[in-house]
């Protein structure tokens, strides 16, 4: 299944690969080639979704302290974002910055932030754009209900996803390792004594 939002920019592709091929077939085969990547780029798998606090995207772990977890998303990576517990979406925020290669851990980043009102507190989703993916789409609004695993958004063409969890809980990956959206990436600490 591909997202729908790329559908317009494979049919363009291949619109602009007909017409080239007019003037060269070499030119033809770029467009034809960038509709392919852009259709793989765009998929949209079925995930089974994991026990305990979920991954909000596909991806690397690259930073991990205390309640935080950053993921970098490749444009080999899936770029579908899911809601990490289910709860109701306190605010989805547009915070305008910079868009350095998402492999850079940097500040002042151009920024979704989506905030999940759970029973277990907050969870706090920041989508981040890169140098090359420079459009964020949200799939959600506030005072919505998802559920956990739900599709909340995209970003387009590399970029960098960070999951803040409520006091509570404790991470079970780790840096460098490999996750994909709807994986298991926190459980709730048994012997947590807070709310």
């Amino acid at each position: 299944m591909i997202e729908r939002s790329g559908y317009g920019i494979i049919a363009a592709s291949l619109l602009l690969s007909a017409v080239a091929y007019l003037l060269h077939p070499l030119i033809s085969a770029l467009f034809v080639g960038f509709a392919l990547f852009t259709a793989y780029f765009f998929r949209d798998p079925e995930r089974k979704i994991g026990e305990g606090v979920v991954s909000p995207a596909d991806g690397r772990i690259d930073y991990l302290e205390g309640r935080r977890l950053e993921i970098f998303m490749s444009p080999f990576d899936c770029h579908i974002n899911r809601a990490p517990w289910g709860g109701k979406v306190l605010s989805v925020k547009f915070i305008e910055g910079s868009t350095p290669p998402a492999f850079i851990r940097k500040s002042g980043v151009r920024t979704n932030e989506i905030l999940i009102e759970t029973e277990h507190g907050v969870f706090r989703v920041l989508q981040m754009a890169g140098i090359f993916a420079r459009r964020i789409v949200s799939y959600v609004s506030e005072g919505d209900v998802v559920k956990k695993g739900q599709k909340i958004g995209m970003i387009r063409f590399g970029s960098r996803v960070v999951l803040e969890v409520p006091e509570g809980f404790r991470f079970v990956r780790g840096v460098g390792e490999k996750v994909k959206a709807g994986e298991t990436v926190a459980l709730r600490d048994e012997s947590f004594q807070g709310s």
